[in-house]
């Protein structure tokens, strides 16, 4: 057996985990009619797979019908969950781990014009920022309803298979009964914190009455909000000794923070250019309190943590979520000795600004996360050994070169600049982005074990591809800044990427025009900001940095706002004009009747990019399918067979942002998704 502490196999009342890491509960935002069905299931079991000890699904599962799924939440209050659940829990205790579902009320964190349209409900009337639903402050006849449903959820998911129940507190309804910021009730509910508490026992009771004693029950809360009259730390400890008291639950999993704001969220739930494992040592704290099993995830991104969290005696479940959303299979690698093999979480947090925003969670560079009946977490090897010609060292000729050489293929690479990375070499010139130059570094490493040959600063010709006698050619050359976008003065402007890599000399009265939302604007604000510049940052959109989101807007927002960076939105840069030493930057606006004039010494523009394809229609008629691709085998995961030249000697593709500006998870889509059946 090995020593490893993360390896060590731990006894939670009768339930046995095979070691010490968890997949704690997150809401991937897959459900189908608020069901798990096949696309949920594949995507839990793959973690089962990969030999996690317990997966716990959902964040959260909906206990009623005022609670409506926000996120596409599971609606745990439907008896027709029960053989879905059934089936995702069998599935994964036949690959040997454990499996949990976390039940919540979301309380004032969901909206009204949701589900049923029905009122929002919380122990107050106050509005949570996030949501901005003002809610209804809940009657007796709502609690008592509300306690039922909780029980009558559990019992469903006992009856589904699962090994147990956790219930979310933080943020969702149980906090906000808990904290003295969010409760106003007067009575039996409100007031002390005996009081405060009752809501939560009375759920908890109710659940144990239904499902017995041979069912495990956890708690997730927060032991400190981190907010001037909310529950602070010495509070948190005592309602944790309360917790473990009652005799009502078998763990706790513990938070530190609140998430009713963007900031606060970003905080619990930091991502990259934040510190690591952050409320990692508060766990500690709570478990040496309590001397009671604890549970805790918050940014512990590699093995390396994981194992002090253990080893330390800080928790006794480490959680590894987003990590498991990048590398499904940790667990096995460290089994196999092959940690140096573990996708590493760069901590962009694509998967969960997607949720909040709406969609799907997917993993800015495991693009098989959430497509498992698609796509392949394991490369299959090809029937037939090809040579691979592929032009570009970004994320997508990176990818592209990757699943080729994982799938037996003699690969080339082509890369005209000294370094691979491609646009993410760029960003990550940031320091706050600067984790992402582990996926060019995954990468590498996985590409020079598969023995893929690289040509750096070559600039690759036709005669250079050809000489190469190759079966397939795939064009990955990126692109390069759009600035030609204004009517007058497309000389006078300069790119985000000229500010951001350093080969512009920042001005002192600086206007970003940010026609793209994404990174880049940012990034060059604050390098000019920092370096003394004063600077407006101006966007047609009715909304700012939209490609960007919620999450990862936040440690922008707290830098810029301290640098005194303008934000100005619904306005479009039209023009530009040389006046002197002087730029005049002519603004109008989508809405009309607007006309108006900034002067300044620096105009940058954040346009995106247009493909570099010079090289593909070069190519192109001399390729046997002139550079088609067919969507329908694309998608079907099928060979492309298109022939429109029978003399051509090769398949020529072009992926990433060679095709359109798009962003690095679709550059790595596009790679997979075509070379994993080349």
């Amino acid at each position: 057996m090995s020593n490893d502490p993360l390896l060590q196999p731990y006894q939670l009342k009768h339930l046995t985990l095979r070691n010490r890491i968890i997949v704690t509960s997150h809401e991937p935002a897959y459900p189908e009619d608020g069901m798990p069905k096949e696309r949920y299931r594949a995507y839990t079991v793959e973690r089962a797979k990969g030999g996690v000890a317990l997966t716990m699904t959902a964040g959260s599962a909906a206990v009623s019908k005022d609670s409506p799924p926000v996120f596409n939440n599971l609606l745990a209050y439907k008896d027709e969950i029960v053989p879905w659940i059934r089936e995702m829990t069998d599935a994964v205790h036949d690959e040997g781990a454990a499996i949990m579902i976390q039940l919540t009320h979301l309380g004032r964190r969901t909206r009204w014009d949701k589900g049923d349209w029905l009122p929002v409900v919380a122990p107050s009337h106050q509005r949570e920022a996030s949501h901005r639903a003002f809610p209804k402050k809940l009657e007796d006849w709502d609690i008592e309803r509300i306690i039922k449903d909780f029980a009558d959820a559990a019992e469903r998911m006992k009856a589904g298979g699962m090994d147990g129940v956790e219930l979310e507190a933080y943020g969702h309804l149980l906090d906000q009964f808990t904290s003295p910021l969010t409760n106003e009730l007067d009575g039996p509910y409100g007031g002390s914190l005996d009081n405060r508490m009752r809501f939560c026992f009375d759920v908890l009771k109710a659940i144990r009455a239904r499902v017995g004693d041979d069912f495990i029950l956890g708690v997730r809360y927060t032991a400190d909000e981190c907010l001037p009259g909310g529950t602070g730390k010495e509070e948190g400890v005592e309602i944790s000794k309360r917790l473990k008291e009652s005799g009502l639950i078998d763990y706790l999993n513990v938070i530190r923070g609140h998430i009713d704001t963007d900031a606060g969220l970003t905080d619990v739930i930091p991502i990259q250019g934040m510190a690591n494992s952050p409320h990692l040592d508060f766990a500690g704290e709570i478990r040496a309190a309590t001397n009671f099993p604890t549970f805790h995830a918050a940014k512990i991104p590699d093995v390396a943590t994981a194992r002090h969290a253990i080893a330390s005696g800080k928790v006794d479940m480490v959680g590894m979520t987003r990590a498991h959303m990048t590398d499904p299979h940790i667990v096995r690698k460290m089994m196999e000795k092959r940690e140096d093999d573990i996708r590493p979480c760069v901590g962009a947090n694509y998967c969960l600004d997607r949720i909040y925003q709406g969609g799907a969670a997917y993993c800015i560079h495991n693009a098989a996360t959430g497509r498992e009946l698609t796509m392949p977490h394991t490369i299959a090897k090809a029937e037939r050994r090809k040579k691979v010609v592929i032009v570009g060292a970004g994320p997508a000729g990176l990818e592209a070169a990757r699943v080729a050489g994982e799938r037996g293929h003699e690969v080339v690479v082509f890369e005209a600049a000294n370094d691979p990375g491609g646009q993410i070499r760029l960003t990550a010139q940031s320091e706050r982005r600067r984790e992402m130059i582990s996926i060019i570094d995954w990468r590498m490493s996985q590409c020079e074990k598969l023995g893929v040959t690289f040509h750096f600063n070559t600039w690759a010709e036709a005669e250079t591809v050809g000489a190469e006698n190759p079966d397939v050619v795939v064009i990955a050359t990126g692109g390069l800044p759009h600035t030609d976008v204004l009517s007058k003065g497309n000389e006078l402007v300069v790119s985000a990427w000229d500010i951001i890599s350093g080969d512009v000399k920042p001005g002192t009265n600086v206007l970003i025009f940010d026609d793209a939302g994404d990174h880049a604007g940012l990034q060059a604000a604050e390098f000019l900001a920092n370096a003394g510049a004063k600077v407006e940052i101006m966007t047609p959109d009715r909304s700012f940095a939209p490609e960007v989101m919620a999450m990862n807007l936040v440690p922008y927002m707290r830098s810029l706002q301290k640098l005194d960076v303008t934000f100005t939105v619904t306005y479009r840069l039209d023009a530009v004009e040389r006046e002197g030493n002087q730029l005049i930057a002519h603004v109008g606006s989508d809405y009309g009747g607007v006309a108006k004039q900034r002067t300044v010494d620096q105009v940058v523009i954040n346009h995106g990019t247009i493909p570099l394809d010079e090289l593909y229609f070069e190519l192109k008629p001399v390729s046997s399918n002139l550079g088609e691709m067919s969507h329908d085998q694309l998608i079907a995961g099928e060979q492309q067979s298109v022939l429109r030249n029978p003399q051509g000697k090769f398949q020529l593709f072009r992926i990433g942002d060679a095709v359109a500006a798009r962003n690095t998870h679709a550059a790595i889509y596009d790679a997979l998704r075509l070379l994993k059946d080349v």
